[in-house]
């Protein structure tokens, strides 16, 4: 389903991906809480994931509760039911998807696809307990980070749903 690709530069890729989360303007959680620095000292726990055009990230009803922070393209996400599917949002760099079931513990309600070519960085909750227990300072920022992006996305009705 996913696949990584090894890069050769993490530094630099991270780099990119907190440049674009600081350049979000639409949904600034991210860029507000996360300073370079949080960046540098989170890489070690993410992981490179590159997706295809229409490749599936996370699925309606999967109970993986992996975030994924977006450094480039667009991520579609849609619910599906018994009379069709439903575009929820688009996604784009700088912010992130999964936050939903990563703090719930719950199935993940929609389905996030790549609209375009894509790069997003993996973060497992059993490295999120490694983050925590290593840099616990730098795991909180992350919480309060994505916790702000949750309450950014319910406070807007239309993005309500939208909480993988």
């Amino acid at each position: 389903m996913m696949q990584t690709t090894p890069s050769t530069d993490n530094h630099a890729d991270v780099r990119r991906l907190a440049a674009v989360c600081l350049e979000n303007s639409r949904e600034p959680a991210l860029g507000r809480h996360l300073l370079p620095s949080d960046w540098a000292e989170l890489l070690p726990y993410l992981q490179a994931v590159t997706l295809a055009a229409s490749q599936v990230l996370i699925s309606q009803g999967a109970s993986d509760r992996t975030v994924y922070f977006v450094e480039i393209g667009r991520l579609s996400v849609h619910y599906e039911d018994s009379t069709g599917r439903i575009h929820l949002a688009s996604v784009g760099p700088g912010s992130a998807v999964g936050e939903g079931s990563f703090f719930s513990h719950r199935p993940r309600n929609a389905t996030v696809q790549a609209a375009s070519p894509s790069r997003v960085w993996a973060l497992t909750p059993a490295r999120f307990a490694e983050l925590a227990n290593h840099r616990p300072a730098t795991a909180l920022t992350v919480a309060l980070a994505l916790g702000g992006l949750v309450s950014t996305r319910t406070l807007d009705r239309r993005r309500r749903v939208s909480v993988t």
